[in-house]
């Protein structure tokens, strides 16, 4: 019998039951983007929130982006890239730390964000400045559903995780499959799951018709 597959995103895919996870909503704080270097940009959320901002101030500044998809958003802007993680925070901060310590960098990030890798470069006397442009809630859609035994659960981020707990509980009998090492830590313990290639939900989605 086929299995649903179910993905808890902000984006959605034709092969899967797409449950929006979260509602996002854009701040737009006061910013001086000439007193910068370069931009560290960590998701599509912030190219949404610089759209609201006058594209002259900002788009001659490259940005650090942590992996192919942020780094698109922002290209799709007309910005340009000074180099592109592996999709994981963890590695920005080696990044970073190849430029010297003068280098003025501003983080354009979430409230809640789920790596640390701007405080380790801190403490290292990296001079990064962090402005919160976007902010995000479970969304109402993720609170009420409830999945089928035996279903696959594709869980893209650590919230996508901790929102579908808040009103379910992952079985023994269902498919987990995440979309990296930060979003694993989230999983309650003892879960069992796969973890896709490629940090991309069409990677997860190739996995989930393997397993």
């Amino acid at each position: 019998m086929k299995k649903n597959i179910y993905l808890f995103s902000i984006s959605s895919h034709p092969d899967a039951i797409s449950i929006n996870s979260l509602d996002v909503k854009l701040l737009k704080p006061d910013i001086d983007f000439s007193l910068y270097d370069y931009l560290i940009i960590t998701s599509k959320q912030t190219s949404l929130a610089l759209e609201q901002y006058n594209k002259n101030d900002y788009i001659d500044k490259k940005a650090l982006c942590v992996s192919v998809k942020s780094a698109e958003a922002f290209e799709e802007l007309g910005g340009k890239v000074l180099n592109v993680g592996d999709g994981y925070g963890d590695e920005l901060s080696s990044i970073i730390k190849k430029y010297p310590k003068s280098t003025k960098w501003l983080y354009l990030r979430a409230k809640v964000i789920a790596n640390e890798f701007v405080k380790e470069a801190k403490e290292d006397s990296y001079n990064i400045d962090e402005v919160i442009v976007y902010e995000s809630g479970c969304s109402k859609e993720i609170l009420k559903t409830k999945v089928e035994d035996e279903s696959i659960l594709i869980f893209t981020s650590p919230s996508s995780v901790e929102c579908f707990l808040k009103n379910n509980e992952i079985s023994h009998k269902n498919k987990v499959i995440v979309i990296g090492k930060t979003t694993v830590k989230a999983l309650p313990k003892n879960t069992q799951y796969y973890i896709s290639e490629d940090r991309t939900i069409d990677s997860c989605i190739e996995l989930s018709k393997n397993i």
